[in-house]
This record gives structure tokens, C-alpha cells and sequence, in this order.
């Protein structure tokens, strides 16, 4: 009887912990979220022209929860006071390769650990965070690691889209392989499943669903070829109709698609043709091809400094006569892009395709953006740094795209609380987002542009210099 009561005073006694315990769980379930309230701002809402004046936009939790130019009622919510700044949704880079450091393709295949290109990955994620990119959307190199230790605060860094390994044919623009390396064989590239040689529908389908098995929202095709890759030369057309319709119907099989590196316009026609949602570079973009992905749905993403006059300075064009001539071949052919685009506008996401140091992507970055708003004006460029990037990662659809609350890019009501708070109006002087004027030669930029004040991710702050 003695050991019974003591039983049942422990069952008891546990029993009541356990009570305190789920109490708690109860308590913290319902307790309300967290709320900040943004007053005194200007909202330029990723989307409209007109920035709304004079608004207060209220967060709670990851989510907006109000935008409004009147007073919001919330006694709780921690008070920003915007000091008439504007306030954006975080930028959205739709074409990185966070884990590629180069300096040479060759270099990384030979002479590069996990190691290595794990924390160059960890660096460049905040760095991009850094300079107000809140979303990533990686073109080939990363899988889905990243992503799980940015998501899980293991690391600073923007939401991530990787497409895993890059797929494309033997000699084409996926293969890193050394020279002498027989098809087929396996290399550093693939043995970190960052590029797979595919040459055939079954190799498509194998790579493609193993690339979404290893953590991909999309796939990567790579269609044409390089400029300073060793053995494609660019007006490449790689992969047959059937390999590049096998690429679309495993993105389709995991409500998904497919991004293809596509310059001619040949491949770009096949590409859409296809069932490819997004064309990566364009460069032989026309009206025509205009026509056809409006028809479609389709987005463009385009690194425009492949139009700086400067490119064929560049060291690594410069100093390797077959990358000179493809140079010098490709500016000549891909000279109508800007008129074209100016012309027949279509869906343009904003592209940097940096592969180096984190400090000369920095660089790169900065220029980008001063090239959108030199050819295409503020408010193009503002729009294709937020609301078009956000549709874009959107293509990643119900299954496979990781961030399915709210929308990204866009400053409304629901959306995620991604959000920039900048000195001045950047649809006046673009220059606040954090431009450079120079690409090569440039200094050092500073880890954060001075002029964004606040940067605010899924509702959580990582910058804030108002205070």
C-alpha cells in the first residue's frame, strides 16, 4: 500500500507538471504576436507609381497586417517613427549564385572543398541581406542547406529559392569538368550536386527530380552557351526539344518550373515553346519574342552589365583570346536588347549573375542597379526589383515554393513583413537604394548602404540605423 500512494503521488506530481507545462504551451499559442508600427513614411508599394503619402503601415507577427494613411490603433505595437523616409518592400535578386567564388570555373572544380563554397554561401547570404535583398532566387550551384540554416536563424541571410545543380549537355555550359575529364565521369561539381551533365530525357528527369530531392524550388537549364566558359561556344543550342520538355515536366510533376540560360533567339523561341516560365540573360530579346511570353506568362531576367562599354576589358575576357572573340561576337549581336525592351516591354526580374569574392559581388550589385535605373528609368527599375521578383519566386507554386503566407514584394495588406525604410524618394533619386557608378576598378562598398536605414525581414529586424 506504502509503494502504491507513492505511485500515485508521483503520477500526480507529474501530472500536474505536465498540466504547467501545457498551460504554457496554451498560453504562448494564444498569446498575440508581436506588432510594429511604422509611422510617418511614404510607401512606394512595389507596384504603383505614386508612393502612397504620409501612411503608417502596421506589422504583426511576419505579416503586414495594416496600411493605411490614417492612425492605426495599436497600444502594444513597438512605435518606428519614419521620419517622412520611404518605405519599400525588401529587394529581390532573381538570378545569384551565392555558392560560386570563383575566380575560375576551372579553379572551383579543382581546388575547392565543401568547405569552401559552404562558407563563401554563408557570407554572400549576408551580404545580400545586407544590402537590402530580403529574397534570392539562386541560378545553379546551390541546394536547399542554405536555405534550412537561413530559415532556421542559424545564419543571416534573404529568403532563398536555389535551383540546386545546374543541368546542361556534355561541352555545354554546365560542364565544369577538366578538359581531359571522359563524359560521363564524376566531378567536384558533381559530386556536391552543384552541376549534373544530362544527354539524354532519362538523364533530365534523374537530375531534375534529384534536384528538387536535394532542396531545389526550381530547375535550371542551361540551353546556350558562355562567353568565358572553356568549351560552349555561345550560340550553343543545347538540348534536344524532348530534353528540354522532359526538364518542364518534372518542374510540372512538383507544381514548379523551369529557368533556362537561353542567348539566341532560337533558343529562347524553343525555350518558351517548351513550357520554360522564366529566360535567363535574353540577350537576343526582340518583339517577337515579346509578343510570345506575354502570351505565355512568361519573365525575363537579364544581367545588363553584359552592355557595359567596359566588358571587354574585363581581365578574364580580356586575357583569353577565345572569351574575346566570343565577347566581342555576342556585343555585336546582342546590341538591340535595350531598344527592344524600351519598346516591348515584358516581365523583367533584376539579375546580377555575380561569380567572385563577396566583396566584388558587392561591387557588382551596386552596379546593376545604377545600369537598371541608367537605361530604364526609377520607377522601372524599383518595380523590377520588388513586385516582379516576387512573382517570380511565386512560379515555384504550392508544393515546393517555402514561403506560402504571404506575398513577397509587395507592400499590402497579408504580404510578408519584408520591408526597407530609405532616405529620400528613390523614384526621384534612385541612387538611395545603394548604386555604384563603376564596376571594375570600383572601391570597396560598405557592408551596408548608408542611406537604407532599416531592413526587416519576415518581420524581424536585422538593420536599424534611425535611432
Amino acid at each position: 500500500m506504502h509503494r502504491f500512494n507513492k505511485a500515485v503521488g508521483f503520477f500526480f506530481a507529474h501530472a500536474g507538471l505536465a498540466g504547467v507545462l501545457i498551460s504554457a504551451g496554451i498560453a504562448q499559442e494564444t498569446s498575440e504576436p508581436k506588432q510594429t508600427l511604422f509611422t510617418n513614411v511614404h510607401v512606394f508599394d512595389g507596384v504603383n507609381e505614386q508612393r502612397i503619402e504620409n501612411a503608417s503601415v502596421l506589422v504583426e507577427g511576419n505579416l503586414i497586417k495594416t496600411v493605411s494613411t490614417g492612425t492605426i490603433d495599436a497600444p502594444d505595437a513597438e512605435v518606428i517613427d519614419g521620419g517622412g523616409r520611404t518605405l519599400t518592400p525588401g529587394f529581390i535578386e532573381t538570378h545569384a549564385h551565392l555558392m560560386l567564388m570563383g575566380p575560375s570555373l576551372p579553379l572551383m572544380e579543382s581546388n575547392t572543398t565543401w568547405e569552401d563554397f559552404g562558407i563563401h554561401g554563408t557570407r554572400m547570404a549576408e551580404m545580400y541581406l545586407m544590402q537590402g535583398f530580403t529574397t534570392v532566387r539562386d541560378a545553379g550551384g546551390g541546394n536547399g542547406g542554405l536555405r534550412r540554416a537561413i530559415d532556421a536563424s542559424k545564419i543571416p541571410g534573404p529568403r532563398y529559392y536555389p535551383s540546386a545543380a545546374f543541368l546542361g549537355t556534355r561541352g555545354g555550359h554546365a560542364d565544369f569538368a577538366n578538359f581531359t575529364a571522359p563524359p560521363g565521369s564524376e566531378t567536384n561539381f558533381s559530386r556536391l550536386n552543384m552541376a549534373q551533365e544530362v544527354d539524354s530525357v532519362a538523364d533530365v528527369q534523374k537530375y531534375g527530380r534529384n534536384n528538387f530531392r536535394m532542396g531545389a524550388t526550381q530547375l535550371k537549364y542551361m540551353q546556350s552557351g558562355g562567353v568565358v566558359s572553356a568549351f560552349d561556344p555561345w550560340q550553343l543550342l543545347a538540348g534536344s526539344k524532348a530534353e528540354i520538355e522532359a526538364a518542364v515536366q518534372v518542374a510540372n510533376e512538383y507544381g514548379s518550373y523551369v529557368m533556362a540560360h537561353s542567348y539566341r533567339k532560337e533558343a529562347i523561341l524553343n525555350a518558351l515553346e517548351a513550357g520554360v516560365k522564366s529566360i535567363e540573360h535574353g540577350f537576343s530579346f526582340d518583339c517577337e519574342i515579346a509578343e510570345i511570353m506575354n502570351e505565355k506568362g512568361a519573365f525575363i531576367t537579364t544581367n545588363l552589365t553584359a552592355f557595359d562599354p567596359g566588358l571587354l576589358d574585363i581581365p578574364a575576357v580580356a586575357s583569353v583570346p577565345s572569351s574575346l572573340a566570343k565577347a566581342k561576337s555576342a556585343s555585336a549581336t546582342f546590341a538591340g536588347y535595350i531598344d527592344n525592351m524600351r519598346k516591348c516591354p515584358v516581365k523583367r526580374g533584376f539579375q546580377t549573375d555575380c561569380v567572385g569574392s563577396v566583396e566584388a559581388c558587392n561591387i557588382q550589385i551596386a552596379y546593376e542597379k545604377h545600369l537598371n535605373n541608367d537605361f530604364f528609368g526609377a520607377y522601372t527599375s524599383m518595380v523590377t526589383l520588388t513586385s516582379t521578383g516576387g512573382e517570380i519566386v511565386a512560379l515555384s507554386g504550392d508544393f515546393m515554393n517555402p514561403y506560402l503566407e504571404g506575398k513577397l514584394g509587395v507592400i499590402e495588406e497579408g504580404a510578408y513583413a519584408d520591408i526597407l525604410l530609405i532616405d529620400g524618394n528613390p523614384l526621384e533619386d534612385f541612387s538611395v537604394v545603394g548604386t555604384g557608378d563603376q564596376w571594375f576598378g570600383a572601391d570597396p562598398r560598405p557592408e551596408s548602404p548608408e542611406t537604407i536605414r532599416l531592413i526587416m525581414k519576415d518581420g524581424e529586424i536585422f538593420k536599424n540605423t534611425l535611432n
